[in-house]
């Protein structure tokens, strides 16, 4: 199977097209309506047409879909034009469309199926998301290109600049004319020129964001050491204390990008960017930085580096000291230190650790124990090497806390844990990782807190601990204090999905539903496969009564975390019994299951069985599986003090005794 770096992108000509309202509808009315829509498309001459000739890609999406067309940009207008011409027999199937041409290519998901990605997918519905029911909108792009054509002149109305997705702008043309399409000026652009300007956030001139760096190796398999060199860079960086750095997981979305530096930057919230590229064969290694003013788009500073790979620490180095330098950002003899460090000498330990972080992004996906193997093997080399303990103890640790591994696993995160601290107490993801220790395992909070306050002043610029603090905080009861954390790691990681989730779950815990929603929206629209995300967005909607979207959510859970089965159990006994029955009748399904998984030896969560029994209004079983659960070295036994989820259990006195052996606010 080819990997998705030898896979080649093309322009593609994009329609995206999805029903509006469809979240409100009944899960029967979403079915006629999405196979109406299906039909209509189907019957275009556009897509028999370019079926025919094989030169078609569709893309479902759980509201709609997208047609990818290789032709011409006319065939998704044409398309487009003759479906909105169709829709007029149906009134209540109400329809957006977008159009835009860009780089597509298939790939395969971590499911091994077929997919599509690319810019000029992301675009159009971007496109398409700035319109209302019956609207054709189209990108810039595409208008220009049909402007040179007599029959789509007339048809075409500017409607200027839209700003969709995170702060990013582009041009919309409306397509329409008395029998298609939607002449109205969309509500986005009426709000727009209705809101007063608001002053623009001042963008600090020291700050920077690392765009992905590019693997120009001939073994495309090295992807792991472009991505590890860019990543130890930002590492350094963070170190210093007089510059904004944004975290790996907000730049990684501008990978293969189009779009432009001054506008990554606007998005970004910085002043400077640093591009790169990295080419590696055997023990030769090139690396090719350049630093660029966002503002005019002028290189501030470049360097090319041909060095050993037993040197490239000294290049690491020598980058993030030139860039501080450029910036005149002001150093601390610590910081001086920790920017210069050489954590190994070994070479084959060092890219094993490489591998192993950046294995680490699928977290808990199949094949992620391989993450376990490359930092042991890289620790056996080099037994002096701290952050390859850092990230084994990380590895039992998350899995722990997150009750995805057994708590037997908490001795060996400990134990790691320890070993890196006495061959260096100056790294700030070994504090990330004490912290984890002390809550969780030890119940020690005082300490956690200690733990998180040193690994933030180690690194300033960590989104990840001040999220994580953040969400402790208000487990805790200081609400403000955490709410205040996450808007300080918002700054820092704007684009990581699992900031947005963990803010999600602090306003579902403080009851303020609508706000959760918001974030779990935003969360998928940067993650859409986000399982997690999904379960949170229908307990969110279930409190507010909000019942046929608690299910959709559900199903869509059920779906993504591996359970297509149980999810079209959900739906079809919400169909014919009600939101109760049918949550009662999968809570049964779901305690036989994990009574299974118990019966074959497997490590199941007192939680999973606490929150069954909640479903099937067995309060009696609750309260013994919440006082097992409180016991439970992980998260979810500290969640228990706050979460809405546990409300039904609350009056009962024996509620808060259960709580007492949970650590003191």
């Amino acid at each position: 199977m080819p990997s998705e770096a030898d896979v080649k992108f093309e322009i593609g000509h994009v329609l995206f097209i999805d029903i509006v309202g469809y979240s409100k509808l009944l899960i029967r009315e979403q079915t006629e309506q999405l196979q109406k829509l299906r039909e209509i498309a189907r019957a275009t001459e556009q897509f028999r047409a370019a079926q025919a000739e094989g030169k078609l890609l569709r893309l479902p999406t759980g509201d709609g879909g997208a047609l990818v067309f290789s032709d011409s940009p006319e065939t998704p207008v044409a398309c487009a034009l003759e479906i909105s011409k169709a829709l007029k027999n149906y009134p209540d199937l109400r329809v957006r469309m977008g159009v835009h041409s860009g780089p597509v290519k298939e790939v395969t998901d971590l499911n091994e199926q077929a997919n599509i990605a690319g810019a000029g997918i992301n675009m159009a519905q971007r496109v398409m998301d700035c319109g209302d029911a019956g609207h054709i909108l189209l990108s810039k792009r595409v208008a220009d290109d049909l402007e040179q054509y007599g029959r789509w002149r007339p048809l075409l109305h500017d409607l200027g600049i839209c700003e969709v997705k995170h702060g990013a702008t582009l041009g919309v043309v409306n397509l329409y004319s008395d029998e298609f399409g939607n002449p109205e000026t969309p509500k986005k652009f009426k709000a727009e020129e209705a809101a007063e300007k608001k002053p623009s956030v001042p963008i600090l001139r020291k700050s920077i964001a690392l765009l992905p760096f590019e693997n120009l190796s001939e073994d495309k398999a090295n992807a792991y050491f472009a991505d590890g060199i860019q990543e130890e860079i930002l590492t350094r960086l963070s170190r210093i204390g007089d510059l904004k750095v944004i975290s790996r997981t907000s730049t990684q979305r501008f990978k293969n990008s189009l779009e432009s530096i001054p506008d990554i930057a606007k998005q970004l919230g910085v002043a400077t960017i640093l591009e790169g590229s990295v080419r590696k064969a055997a023990d030769q290694v090139r690396v090719h930085v350049q630093l660029i003013d966002a503002e005019n788009d002028s290189h501030l500073w470049a360097e090319r580096y041909d060095r050993k790979l037993i040197d490239i620490f000294a290049v690491e180095s020598d980058i993030a000291a030139k860039i501080a330098d450029a910036l005149h950002a002001k150093l601390t003899g610590a910081e001086r230190r920790a920017i210069s460090s050489q954590p190994t000498k070994n070479t084959e330990a060092y890219q094993l650790y490489l591998k192993a972080r950046h294995q680490w992004r699928n977290f808990f996906a199949p094949g992620y124990e391989q993450v376990r193997k490359y930092f042991q093997r890289a620790i056996e080399l080099d037994p002096s090497f701290a952050p390859a303990y850092v990230g084994l103890g990380s590895y039992h640790a998350f899995g722990a806390a997150n009750a995805i591994l057994p708590p037997a696993h908490w001795p060996a995160a400990e134990t790691a844990l320890q070993k890196a601290l006495e061959l260096d107490d100056t790294l700030a993801d070994a504090y990330h990782l004490l912290a984890g220790v002390e809550l969780y395992y030890k119940r020690n909070w005082p300490a956690a807190e200690r733990a998180f306050l040193r690994g933030a002043e180690l690194n300033p610029s960590s989104g990840e601990i001040r999220h994580h603090y953040g969400l402790c905080l208000v487990l805790f009861g200081r609400s403000e204090e955490g709410l205040a954390q996450i808007a300080l790691a918002k700054q820092l990681d704007p684009f990581f999905p699992g900031l947005h989730l963990f803010a999600g779950r602090i306003l579902f815990f403080l009851r303020d539903y609508d706000g959760a929603i918001a974030y779990f929206t935003t969360t998928l629209e940067l993650q859409p496969t986000n399982a997690v995300a999904h379960e949170h967005f229908g307990d969110a909607c279930e409190r507010k009564g909000m019942l046929h979207e608690a299910i959709t959510q559900w199903c869509a859970s059920l779906t993504l975390g591996g359970q297509p089965e149980q999810a079209q159990f959900l739906e079809q006994a919400f169909a014919a019994s009600g939101f109760d029955a049918a949550v009662r009748a999968l809570a049964q399904r779901q305690l036989q299951h994990l009574n299974e998984r118990s019966a074959r030896g497997e490590y199941v969560p007192a939680w999973n069985y606490l929150t069954a029994y909640l479903r099937l209004g067995d309060k009696e079983q609750a309260l013994v599986w919440l006082a097992k659960t409180v016991e439970e070295p992980n998260w979810f036994a500290l969640e228990s003090r706050v979460t809405p989820i546990l409300d039904p259990l609350r009056s009962d006195p024996r509620f808060d005794q259960i709580l007492t052996v949970l650590p003191a606010k």
